[in-house]
């Protein structure tokens, strides 16, 4: 037996907390609610933070400052990941949007 499917929960501007901001500790930063937003939003901030550490590392290699060149390659490596990861959940969702746009009623 198939169970209906529950009510979609308004979202508003503020709905997907700590992209930009540091927001550790709440809710949608650590994805507790298990919401979909919040999984997004937590993916954003883990992007933005392993991009910054690349970057970080990429400005020691300019100004030859690295002791170790691997390190960069390593985060540079976990950046791209990163970003493929983030890329495809993005896409995934439109593609589920527009599914559900098509639905009839």
């Amino acid at each position: 037996m198939t169970l209906p499917i529950g009510g979609i929960a308004p979202v508003g501007v503020g709905a997907v907390t700590g992209v930009a901001g540091s927001t550790r500790g709440t809710p949608a930063a650590e994805g507790a609610d298990g919401g979909f937003a919040a999984v997004l939003a937590a993916s954003f901030d883990k992007l933005q933070a392993t991009q910054a550490v690349t970057s970080d590392l990429a400005v020691q290699a300019a100004t030859g400052d690295l002791k170790d060149v691997h390190d960069y390659m390593i985060a540079s490596a976990e950046s791209g990941v990163a970003t493929e990861m983030v890329v495809t959940i993005k896409n995934q969702a439109v593609a589920a949007f527009n599914e559900i746009m098509r639905m009839q009623i």
